[in-house]
């Protein structure tokens, strides 16, 4: 399905008294219980959460992370991470339609343009959305060949103004976004990124994700046909303005898997306890006193607990690096970061597996959607490839190799780059 945003790229936003963070968590954690009572249903008939989508921002999940000066919540990132694990376990798709959000407010945070700062963080403040629209699906190339080019190009019309086109995939949350955060080359070449309307009619949102996860978080392509770049729309120019973002979006996902593990464990303790049956060869009539299936359901506890400590240690240490502002903590923080998705990893879709072996051949039946978990949790270990991690962490513990961060490619640091006038 294609769907083509009406032109009108003015977005308002419900007005309402500004709540503090106590009354905000309790609107926030009444949608999600929304989102979680339809999330199985969801996931079998491809509907996206529009409506609940909305009413999270509405109470103010997106201004978690927004500087109370700038009319959020400024709260830290393991209050974050474990609000974001609320949310996974409410809904999988909900960190991962966020993720390119709470992305750009990191930017935000760390931007050195005070001018770009203030008026972005201050419309996420009033509720604006953001969505993310940085790969291709394009091949590698000799001149960049981790990630392949970035054909969508910055360009100027005659009268001098700035516009985008160009298509993108794994435009996650842009179908949901008031702005879009657009990875683009600019006229000189270079990686960066502008913000663009959402709803412009020059931008086309193509319902195409076919991925067996993560089904519904609008990861598909976006098209871009001479839209305009918005007013301060160049962010995140300068590396010292993405600092850690690498460990940070990897943080959104180790939540995600964190909230998959909770809603694991708590659907099979629930499934165990409403079984009326058990095997010829179990040790007791009744499933809830078996000794196989507690044991099934004490190992994917345990699983859980594994994913919630490395969470909680991941976020403090990036917490750590933002408090010290050194760049051996950023490393530190990616090593951590990298760390924990292998581990996490491993263990949540040991869980996935190991709740079939609590409930037999009942759980593999469609209608119980305990496949869903497993695919998701597959998904998301598909992104940020986990495979390339333990070298990277073996490099840096041998060798001393710090990893390089991907958002560094193509951007000066402040020191290094000239003076340009004002906004380019």
């Amino acid at each position: 399905m294609t769907l083509t945003h009406p032109t009108d790229s003015t977005t308002t936003h419900p007005e309402s008294p500004h709540a503090t963070l106590d009354e905000a968590l309790a609107r926030i954690r009444e949608v999600l219980a929304e989102l979680a009572t339809g999330a199985a249903a969801r996931d079998v008939n491809h509907e996206h959460p529009y409506d609940l989508v909305q009413q999270l921002a509405d109470a103010g999940f997106g201004r978690l992370r927004v500087p109370t000066e700038h009319g959020g919540y400024d709260i830290d990132l393991p209050t974050l991470a474990q609000l974001l694990a609320e949310a996974g376990a409410a809904d999988s798709n909900i960190p991962q339609i966020f993720r390119g959000h709470f992305t750009t407010v990191e930017i935000l945070r760390l931007e050195r343009d005070e001018t770009v700062r203030t008026h972005w963080l201050s419309r996420v403040g009033a509720g604006a959305v953001f969505g993310n629209a940085q790969s291709e699906p394009s091949a590698s190339t000799s001149e960049s060949p981790s990630t392949g080019p970035t054909t969508t190009r910055m360009q100027r019309d005659d009268a001098g103004d700035r516009f985008v086109s160009g298509t993108k995939f794994y435009s996650t949350g842009a179908r949901f976004a008031d702005h879009i955060r657009v990875g683009v080359t600019d006229e000189d070449g270079r990686r960066t990124f502008v913000v663009v309307p959402a709803r412009h009619d020059g931008v086309t949102h193509v319902d195409d994700w076919d991925g067996i996860g993560q089904r519904q978080t609008g990861s598909g392509t976006t098209l871009f046909e001479a839209v305009p770049v918005q007013e301060h729309g160049d962010i995140g120019r300068f590396k010292e303005s993405l600092r850690g973002l690498d460990s940070f979006v990897q943080l959104v996902h180790l939540a995600n898997l964190t909230g998959i593990a909770r809603n694991l464990v708590a659907e099979t303790v629930d499934a165990v306890r409403r079984r009326s049956r058990t095997s010829l060869h179990a040790l007791s009539d009744n499933a809830s006193q078996d000794p196989e299936v507690l044991g099934a359901i004490g190992r994917i506890e345990t699983r859980r607990l594994t994913a919630e400590t490395l969470l909680r240690h991941a976020a403090e240490v990036l917490e750590h690096a933002h408090r010290t502002g050194v760049e051996e903590d950023y490393e530190r923080a990616y090593i951590v970061t990298s760390t924990a998705q292998v581990a996490m990893i491993e263990a949540v879709l040991d869980a996935g597996s190991g709740a079939y072996d609590a409930l037999g051949s009942s759980a593999v039946r469609a209608s119980a959607h305990l496949d869903r978990h497993w695919r998701n949790a597959r998904t998301l270990a598909s992104h940020n490839p986990v495979v390339y991690k333990p070298r990277v962490v073996g490099h840096y513990l041998v060798n001393g190799e710090a990893p390089a961060s991907g958002y560094y490619r193509d951007r000066p640091s402040v020191a290094d780059a000239p003076a340009t006038g004002g906004e380019r």
